[in-house]
């Protein structure tokens, strides 16, 4: 099976449009509610998989363009969930969604804003 190589803003269009479900998802609801709603937390839980993954498929350029952004973090959050998502805490993942997510986004809104502007490998040009 060949592997389909994608350009690195449509990982960010990825990442940037699993955050927006993500918000939408908890939107107006309480840590104690989110806790208490198991297909919110599943679905969330699969954004943030996505999140990860995405993350991981990202170029290292582009990852070394913006150290600003904690890209191993996001991936090792994915490997949590996946790997130990019997130990999920959800006040962790909660304090992420509402703390953490708002400012990824914007920084990787600016990145998806000008995708040719942005890193391009030698001889591109």
């Amino acid at each position: 099976m060949v592997k389909k190589v994608r350009d690195y803003y449509l990982y960010v269009e990825d990442i940037i449009d699993c955050i927006k479900k993500i918000k939408r998802y908890t939107k107006g609801i309480t840590l104690e509610k989110f806790s208490h709603e198991e297909i919110i937390i599943d679905a969330v839980v699969r954004n943030f998989e996505i999140i990860g993954e995405a993350t991981r498929q990202l170029p290292q350029r582009i990852k070394d363009k913006y150290p600003a952004i904690e890209w191993k973090l996001m991936i090792a959050f994915r490997n949590v969930i996946i790997h130990e998502y019997f130990g999920i805490n959800l006040k962790i993942m909660w304090d992420i969604i509402k703390n953490e997510l708002p400012l990824l986004e914007q920084k990787l809104k600016k990145i998806h804003i000008n995708p040719l502007a942005s890193v391009r490998k030698k001889g591109e040009e």
